[in-house]
């Protein structure tokens, strides 16, 4: 058996283990993801991207309570979600990376025809970008993080009910 089929076997076994049918579920613990925290080099440059190009409000800049001098701010990506940002100035961070237990990305949800103007407003900026089955636009924030821009619904992927 190929490596593949080993990890396609081992995926099997896992949904048949955990994953019970929608009207089986128990409902979860949580009411829902409060805010996605990232690190930001430069506070300004952030803000103009998310809020400038992505259309993403700003709607907090406070001090981050944890390391005095650093900011924490945080941008409204609808249905009463947030992306939220610390700066840690003087700390000398490294580039972004994606590390185990680390951020892949972050798939916000947009409307269909949102999607369209966003891609535009991707290209006009100058923002390297690949649109993946006609739905997802994946990009780099200005610090590297990836972030996924999709059309589907919430609670669905690329036509498959995922919730």
């Amino acid at each position: 058996m190929s490596t593949t089929q080993h990890l396609a076997a081992d995926r099997a076994a896992l949904r048949a283990e955990f994953l019970a049918p929608a009207d089986e579920r128990p409902a979860s613990s949580a009411r829902g993801l409060h805010h996605t925290a990232l690190v930001s080099s430069d506070v300004r440059r952030t803000i103009e991207f998310y809020q400038g190009v992505l259309g993403f409000p700003l709607t907090e800049l406070i001090e981050n309570r944890d390391y005095p001098g650093s900011s924490h701010f945080f941008f409204d990506i609808g249905n009463q979600n947030l992306l939220a940002f610390f700066d840690f100035p003087g700390l000398d961070l490294g580039p972004y990376a994606e590390v185990l237990g680390g951020l892949h990305h972050v798939a916000i949800s947009v409307d269909p025809d949102r999607w369209e103007r966003l891609r535009e407003a991707l290209t006009a900026a100058g923002v390297e970008h690949v649109v993946h089955s006609g739905v997802s636009i994946y990009f780099r924030d200005p610090d590297g993080a990836r972030i996924e821009l999709i059309a589907d619904p919430l609670g669905e992927m690329y036509g498959e009910v995922v919730l």
